[in-house]
């Protein structure tokens, strides 16, 4: 496996529709229908003019559907078959504007939309108390640099299951994703001090978790879990102990880097022998006789991202009590007793999942992350976040299921209408937007109360809401996906074309309700931290 290209491969297949326009020739109805034999084909679709004289003989469909439509308006058809997005990446193929034809509206990259139910309800008129400006801005900067950077590259990169390559890392971290993508923190003023800015020109000092909500699921809704995850998943929940638990020169050194994307970082905890049962892990970490460094012996599997990390966050053993306070964090950097191995699952290799092996891997001290048997807390502390993202990234993708779905009942036509004029449609249609908007209000809630308290996600008091709000979002995720799809039809179930974020959110759906601890792991926990402040005397 190969990492993609995001210049070289896929920039030049895309252009302005808008510049194209401009300076277009003008055609008339003739000469449109004088191009309608195989061979010499036009056909038009919103005003403009294609030539597919060439492109027919590799059209996926092949040529004799292309033959049929030769020499006429074909926008109504091409909606119901294609994603609007396979225009941008065929521009070049046009050759003129039809006479008489509108203006096209110009393309506004970031623009916020006006289909139902495709944005956060405060961004199409809803009274909120949660957002501000900055919000709207920071939102728009982020789905500019998805339009531009992310779209072209996210199918086939998914498909093909490539790797990122560093310039894609690398573009990430100069655009200031990364550093929001661990939320408010001193690292959005240390990445400011390293050039880095922050999407919207949003004040460190004014970045809550709403900004960061808001970045995760612009780039969820690219749709494509695997291409998603492999843009920060692993980084994402591993960068933020070297902020929170590593020595102030590992979070200068490797800090700076993992903020740049010059390296990138995979958390290890699961393995094996041990995944909700964190206690039960089996990697061990023995000091050197020296005292100088620890050496690692042990497997972790399903590693988001491991497979092209330069930096491991790794649960170990130091201790022999069998309790969690054997149980410390360690930074090992890939290195020579350090292998991976992919682990294929049912969403695309190019997150890089892993098996890590670790044998006798040599790693300093000065590598351990706070201090020894701290590892089990430290990881609690991290887990209230990661739940959270989880839940936050699954919305994002219900989201742009959801309104692709909308979209596409409004295309396409069967038994003489268009799907969304049969009551069934809207009855379905209304139980997935009833059970998205729900699980939003539910987000927001818990991210306002992270915001206002001290510490954000950290500490007990917000373990049980998370959990709650990670278990509601996967159980209501599974109706959504379900009512989608069966509007889709077989686009529902396809990774190309009109249903792939249906299809993607479908299979993502079961992978978050086992990361971050199971569903049932994460009910029972909230229901037994909630008994706590049970009163002895309330009786029935």
């Amino acid at each position: 496996l190969k990492p993609f290209s995001l210049l070289k491969r896929h920039r030049a297949a895309f252009a302005d529709p808008l510049v194209v326009a401009m300076a277009a020739k003008v055609i008339s109805k003739a000469e449109l229908e004088a191009h309608k034999a195989p061979g010499d084909l036009w056909m038009v679709v919103d005003g403009d003019v294609y030539d597919v004289s060439k492109f027919a003989k590799v059209h996926p469909g092949g040529a004799q559907i292309l033959e049929e439509y030769g020499g006429k308006d074909v926008t109504v058809d091409f909606y119901e078959m294609h994603r609007k997005d396979v225009l941008t990446k065929y521009a070049k193929l046009k050759v003129g504007r039809m006479e008489g034809a509108p203006a096209p509206a110009p393309h506004v990259p970031g623009e916020i939309t006006a289909v139902p139910f495709a944005e956060l309800p405060a961004f199409q008129g809803q009274n909120s108390p949660y957002y501000r400006a900055s919000h709207k801005t920071l939102a728009q900067a982020v789905r500019a640099f998805v339009q531009t950077e992310l779209e072209p590259i996210a199918e086939s990169a998914d498909l093909a299951g490539e790797y990122p390559e560093l310039e894609l890392r690398q573009k990430l971290g100069a655009a200031g994703l990364l550093a929001i993508g661990m939320g408010p923190g001193p690292q959005l003023k240390f990445a400011k001090s390293l050039g880095i800015p922050i999407p919207g020109d949003v004040d460190p000092d004014d970045f809550d978790y709403f900004h960061e909500m808001i970045r995760h699921q612009e780039i969820a809704r690219l749709g494509r879990p695997g291409f998603v995850d492999s843009l920060g998943a692993g980084w994402g929940i591993s960068a933020p102990a070297v902020f929170h638990f590593g020595s102030d020169e590992m979070r200068m050194k490797v800090g700076s880097q993992l903020l740049k994307g010059d390296k990138w970082s995979a958390l290890a905890i699961s393995e094996p022998f041990a995944g909700s049962d964190v206690a039960a892990l089996r990697c061990t970490a023995e000091k050197t006789p020296d005292g100088k460094f620890y050496m690692v012996n042990g497997l972790k599997k399903w590693i988001t991202e491991g497979m092209y990390s330069d930096y491991f966050v790794t649960a170990v053993r130091t201790g022999k009590t069998g309790t969690p306070k054997d149980v410390s964090m360690l930074l090992v950097e890939r290195g020579p007793g350090l292998d991976t191995k992919q682990i294929k699952t049912t969403y695309s290799t190019c997150c890089g999942t892993a098996m890590v092996i670790m044998k006798d891997v040599k790693v300093p001290v000065e590598n351990l992350m706070g201090k020894e048997g701290r590892g089990f807390l430290q990881i609690m502390y991290n887990f209230n976040h990661e739940r959270w993202l989880i839940a936050v990234n699954l919305i994002g993708q219900a989201r742009a299921a959801v309104s692709d779905t909308f979209m596409w009942a409004r295309q396409r036509k069967i038994f003489g209408k268009t799907l969304i004029e049969q009551p069934v449609i809207r009855n379905k249609l209304a139980s997935a937007a009833a059970s998205l908007e729900s699980l939003t209000a539910l987000l927001e809630t818990v991210t306002y109360d992270m915001c206002k308290t001290k510490g954000g996600a950290v500490g007990d008091r917000l373990a049980a809401p998370i959990a709650l709000l990670k278990y509601q979002t996967t159980r209501s995720s599974w109706k959504i996906a379900d009512e989608c799809v069966q509007i889709c039809g077989g686009r529902g179930i396809t990774r190309t074309g009109m249903g792939a974020k249906v299809e993607g959110f479908k299979n993502y759906v079961k992978y978050a309700a086992v990361y971050g601890g199971s569903e049932e792991i994460l009910a029972d926990m909230a229901v037994k931290m909630s008994m706590k402040a049970f009163p002895k005397q309330a009786k029935l």
